[in-house]
């Protein structure tokens, strides 16, 4: 097998020529020119405004800015998740505040210079992908280009001498190559292959899969809502805007896009860690409930847990938080029930000590059979640890031995006003306390079954035997979120492929010499700088040379002398392996 050595002569012009048109469409990566400045007009500052904007590298630089912007968005509150939050950081800096409401910081994803971002970053991508897809396109339509006249120019070679025929050798070439599945076809006197085209399909897939991602994030971000309802056990929910407690939408949402759905919660069971370190942890949480989709269909049974939402079309229905509802009546100075029902109350800490209000809107008349308005203020602990204990703090999350501590006031809540009120909060500026013997604000720790009754005979509070508990969940309709799934997949998937795997091109050509024996040339050429051609090629030459060899033996050549130190060993003796390098 015979090596390059550096007396060869340089390569002419022409030769060059031939070397680039070997290595050329190895990549679809559009080709940068130099603008010349001084002759350009507005038409060559546009063209070459777009290429810019096109090229790889602001692609990049864009992207980044995209994930540099979109840090302030989880750092500083946003006035579409919650505007208290951006109420009490205005108040607390009021000059920071207004620095960050010129540049648009309390609405990040919304403000005008993340928009100009994405959009540059969306027409960049579009105008990378186009060309390079016809390119792509037109490669896959084409052939390999022919072999350059001299392949012991290219970086992976090899030769040898056989007596078979060039037929022979470019026929067992065509066949082995496509074996290995190279586009492989006879272009002169020599067999032409290439191999990879999936590292560009995986280039385009990648950037394709960028596009399928922006545009999930803004449908996602423009018809998405996301709404919070507490329901307690034995009532509903139907999926209409008048039945949340709070609801934020994207801009082009509107109450048409609701997905039909409604469901009762049956029972919430939770469970917990009694012993060890992780006392008091939840070990199980879980809603039954019964659900139908649409107007008219069916009730199903299903089960919410923290992990596993309801999901219903496009909406999912996530367990989000949990309390109790203890069920209390209470009754005017006669008797009469003016109030019966379960009151959620909020809890302050893990072991789900609870506090709210209990309000008594209508219905109720005082002793001398004026209408007032009650109120109640209630603070609740599943577990109560007793008076020894010195402290109205709840012992456990579980309904160990539930206490109820109230206290009574009465007069107008404030509530015929039209101002919207908490229902958790009460309205004491028009209220009076309920006073007991010595003076003091009237109330009394209660526990399940026990009454309160009210000074002078102004009725009475039962807190019932039945505590029933409480789910808050939050239904969120995000659309796109399966199409930014695929899209991230194929990016993984494109990105893997554009990286591990390379586009090279083989050539085989076999010549009869002036001797009549047949030369063997064999050639590779990839993209970048590889082991993986040399050692493919390699593969490839042993393998074609065992093949012809078994038809015909090698024969050596007539001016190679066996102790010649630019020569390897006597042909047909050893499977010609290419090196790596220029010399091989």
């Amino acid at each position: 097998m015979s090596k390059t050595t550096a007396s060869d002569p340089a390569p002419t012009a022409a030769e060059n020529q031939e070397l680039g048109d070997a290595g050329s469409q190895l990549s679809t990566a559009p080709t940068e020119e130099s603008p010349n400045l001084p002759s350009l007009g507005v038409l060559g500052w546009a063209r070459w405004f777009w290429r810019q904007l096109t090229s790889m590298r602001v692609a990049l630089l864009l992207l980044l800015l995209l994930s540099l912007g979109a840090i302030p968005g989880s750092l500083i509150p946003q006035s579409g998740q919650d505007e208290t939050k951006v109420a009490d950081f205005r108040k607390g800096n009021p000059t920071l505040g207004d620095v960050y409401d010129k540049l648009g910081l309390f609405h990040v994803y919304s403000s005008v210079w993340f928009s100009a971002i994405y959009i540059l970053l969306f027409v960049s991508l579009i105008g990378c992908i186009v060309p390079r897809t016809w390119q792509f396109v037109g490669q896959l339509r084409g052939r390999p280009p022919r072999a350059p006249s001299r392949l012991n120019r290219l970086p992976a070679h090899t030769t040898w001498r056989t007596t078979a025929e060039p037929e022979q050798i470019h026929s067992a070439a065509l066949a082995l190559l496509k074996k290995r599945r190279f586009r492989a076809h006879l272009a002169g006197d020599a067999v032409a292959a290439e191999k990879g085209y999936l590292r560009e399909l995986g280039n385009l897939a990648f950037h394709i899969a960028l596009i399928v991602l922006l545009v999930s994030f803004a449908w996602g971000q423009l018809y998405k809502s996301e709404g919070n309802k507490l329901i307690v056990e034995g009532d509903g929910f139907s999926n209409t805007l008048t039945q949340y407690d709070d609801f934020k939408s994207g801009n082009l949402f509107t109450s048409d896009d609701l997905v039909p759905f409604s469901f009762n919660l049956k029972k919430f069971t939770g469970t917990y860690e009694r012993t060890g370190p992780s006392k008091g942890t939840p070990r199980v949480y879980k809603a039954d409930i019964t659900y139908s989709t649409g107007a008219y269909g069916k009730d199903e049974k299903g089960t919410i847990s923290p992990n596993h939402p309801l999901e219903v079309d496009d909406s999912k229905v996530y367990l989000v938080s949990h309390g109790y509802a203890p069920v209390i009546t209470v009754r005017d100075g006669k008797g009469n029930v003016v109030f019966d029902g379960a009151v959620p109350l909020l809890p302050l800490d893990a072991n789900v000590t609870s506090s709210g209000v209990v309000k008594v809107l209508d219905g109720y008349r005082n002793p001398e059979g004026k209408k007032e308005q009650l109120g109640f203020n209630a603070f609740f602990v599943p577990s109560f640890g007793g008076s020894a204990s010195g402290t109205m703090l709840s012992q456990f999350p579980a309904l160990d031995s539930p206490v109820l501590a109230l206290s009574a006031y009465h007069g107008d809540l404030g509530a015929d006003s039209g101002i919207p009120q908490s229902v958790y909060q009460m309205d004491k500026t028009n209220m009076k306390e309920f006073k007991d013997s010595q003076g003091k604000l009237f109330k009394k720790l209660l526990k399940p079954g026990e009454t309160m009754k009210l000074p002078n005979g102004a009725g009475s509070v039962t807190f019932g035997k039945d505590v029933k508990e409480w789910a808050g969940f939050q239904i969120v309709q995000e659309p796109g979120g399966g199409w930014a799934l695929a899209g991230s997949l194929a990016a993984i998937g494109g990105l893997a492929a554009s990286l591990f795997i390379q586009r090279r091109r083989v050539w085989v050509r076999a010549v009869r010499g002036a001797d009549g024996v047949t030369v063997v040339e064999m050639a590779g050429l990839g993209r970048s700088e590889s082991a993986k051609v040399p050692e493919e090629l390699g593969d490839l030459a042993g393998i074609l040379y065992d093949e012809t060899y078994d038809e015909t033996p090698a024969a050596p050549g007539p001016d190679d002398p066996a102790d010649s130190p630019d020569t390897d060993q006597e042909p047909g003796t050893e499977t010609p392996v290419p090196a790596e390098g220029a010399e091989q």
